[in-house]
């Protein structure tokens, strides 16, 4: 039975999860409209947003993603909060 995270801890993940599908909308309308600057920059800006997210997010909460792509406090935290999909 997974454990009862703190309301922040959903917002936080909620917002994630809302930046990251602007992310993936945003590459879908970049594959087609390659040249289109304003969507370049609005890409770059949320990927940054969403890079600085993950990283609040992990300080709070532990790791977000395992096989490296999160860091792991002492002792081994990796198992520590749900994984997101486990909420």
């Amino acid at each position: 039975m997974p454990k009862q995270m703190p309301p922040e801890y959903y917002q936080c993940l909620e917002e994630l999860q809302a930046i990251d599908f602007v992310l993936v909308e945003l590459s879908l309308y970049l594959n087609t409209h390659q040249n289109d600057l304003d969507a370049i920059r609005q890409f770059n800006e949320t990927a940054k947003k969403s890079m600085q997210l993950k990283v609040e997010f992990e300080k709070k909460f532990g790791p977000l993603m395992n096989f490296g792509r999160s860091y792991s406090g002492h002792p081994w935290n990796v198992d520590d909060t749900p994984w997101p999909w486990q909420v």
